[in-house]
């Protein structure tokens, strides 16, 4: 038996405009410049820069003129060039702000020198014998490599992968000896297939000495116990004093865990931050500029504008010159809308940063972290009425030059607890004290979770032990037994 129901559903859709609205906002400043250089690239009715007179285009053109499909039969009057020309006087068609800051820094992204860290390793293999299958295996290994300097597949995969990719049948035996080759090169640790190999490898590429021979015994014949720091159980176990251990885990502590990435040519793209965001303090008063690359100058093209008028004082239009209009007539409306998004993103930017600051003025002002107030996104939101999506689209990509450094905004967001006083305190300031407290600690007896909680109910701050696991978590520090010092 069929059913017919009827159902009202209200939903919202979002332009494909307002789309392309929200994901400019998102863009930090160099992501910014690249969609622009994009636009301007692809868009010949706008161009960057200043123009000298542009008093026949008329800024004000109307968005709203007639669409039309492909198949339809043009118009001439459907086509109003008056909406985009006139003769008033005009103010230059351009996006430039007064809230930016002047920043000259080069805009290209720099790149590490040299040679790839890959290349790096098969150049030191010219300095071994090896027959040519064992070159070939080498150089697979070598190209088996990860960022950090670790090979992390098993041999019996890396064998399979010789055999169908590069047509070697070899062993695993085979493949083990060529790769106590590539553990001679450089970067000492290099191709190693775990930490404690890593660290056994640089161990014993050193001069021996007492602390190197103990050491390499700990990692060798102990690495569970050392990395536990179950130093009572080293103690008996190796027989030593606590000074000989203390002498033994500094030399470990002094190698590199990670071979791979202290080599400086392995050409990945050096990260260099561009705050969005200019804050000083001026006379005791907090200044906000946004960064002038935010700010570009932007007009319609001069010729495009001269061909609508060409198109207007033409006696005759062939059906040519109509869809010649028509292209033009797109050029023009996507670039006074991009102009437009741009104008709402820099509006955007400012009031919601503004809006942040002036909530946080105390931190702003000091720099103390306990000065952070309690602040999710919806207070910023609810402030400058706007969605809770668009000011995390600015908190979550943005950086503001401060007099205390460069700092993400989402940072300064936090939630809020009650202290013994009933007043709301940020959790970012509870997590600023746990960390000091933490660091003041006597290593040789680092203190609990537990602990930890009932020094944080002494200062004020009434939090369980799980809460305190969670923040300590958070601010990436191990458990007690992990902190100990010997």
């Amino acid at each position: 038996m069929l059913k017919q129901h009827l159902q009202f559903k209200l939903s919202q859709k979002l332009s494909p405009q307002q789309i392309q609205l929200m994901k400019l906002i998102q863009l930090p400043t160099q992501a910014f410049e690249q969609r622009l250089k994009q636009e301007l690239e692809e868009n010949p009715a706008l161009e960057g820069g200043k123009e000298d007179n542009l008093n026949d285009l008329d800024a004000d053109f109307d968005n709203s003129s007639d669409e039309y499909d492909d198949n339809e039969t043009i118009n001439t009057d459907d086509i109003n060039v008056d909406e985009y020309l006139s003769d008033d006087e005009i103010p230059e068609y351009r996006t430039q702000a007064n809230n930016y800051s002047s920043d000259d820094e080069e805009k290209t992204m720099p790149y590490a020198a040299g040679t790839s860290f890959t290349q790096h390793l098969i150049s030191q293999l010219n300095t071994y014998r090896l027959s040519d299958e064992e070159r070939d295996i080498a150089e697979f290994l070598v190209g088996s490599v990860d960022e950090s300097g670790y090979i992390r597949r098993a041999i019996s995969d890396i064998m399979d992968d010789l055999a169908f990719t590069q047509n070697i049948y070899t062993t695993e035996e085979a493949i083990l000896k060529v790769l106590r080759i590539v553990h001679q090169l450089d970067p000492a640790g290099v191709g190693a297939r775990s930490l404690q190999e890593c660290l056994s490898i640089q161990l014993h590429r050193k001069d021996k000495t007492a602390d190197t021979e103990l050491s390499i015994k700990i990692i060798d014949k102990a690495f569970d116990q050392f990395t536990k720091k179950h130093y009572k159980k080293l103690l008996q176990k190796f027989d030593v004093t606590e000074e000989q251990l203390k002498g033994a885990i500094t030399e470990i502590e002094h190698l590199n865990p990670k071979p791979g990435g202290s080599y400086a040519g392995n050409n990945r793209i050096v990260e260099h931050v561009v705050p969005d965001f200019a804050i000083k303090i001026v006379d005791g008063e907090l200044e906000l500029t946004l960064n002038g690359r935010n700010a570009p100058e932007l007009h319609v093209s001069r010729s495009y504008n001269n061909m609508l008028k060409g198109y207007k004082d033409s006696k005759e239009k062939s059906k040519s010159q109509k869809d010649a209009i028509m292209f033009i007539k797109q050029k023009l409306d996507a670039a006074k809308w991009f102009i437009e998004a741009i104008k709402q993103r820099q509006q955007t930017l400012f009031v919601t940063m503004s809006a942040i600051m002036h909530y946080q003025e105390e931190y702003f002002l000091t720099g103390d972290e306990r000065n952070l107030k309690p602040m999710i996104l919806k207070d910023i939101a609810d402030e400058i009425s706007m969605d809770v999506s668009t000011v995390s689209r600015v908190a979550n990509s943005k950086y503001v030059d401060t007099p205390y450094g460069t700092k993400l905004i989402k940072e300064f967001f936090s939630e809020s607890m009650k202290n013994d006083q009933g007043e709301d305190v940020s959790t970012r300031e509870i997590k600023t004290i746990l960390e000091s407290v933490i660091e003041e600690e006597d290593k040789k007896k680092p203190l609990t979770d537990e602990t930890l909680a009932s020094i944080l109910k002494e200062k004020g701050y009434p939090i369980a032990r799980r809460t305190v696991a969670k923040y300590r978590e958070q601010l990436d520090i191990p458990v007690a037994r992990l902190r100990k010092k010997i």
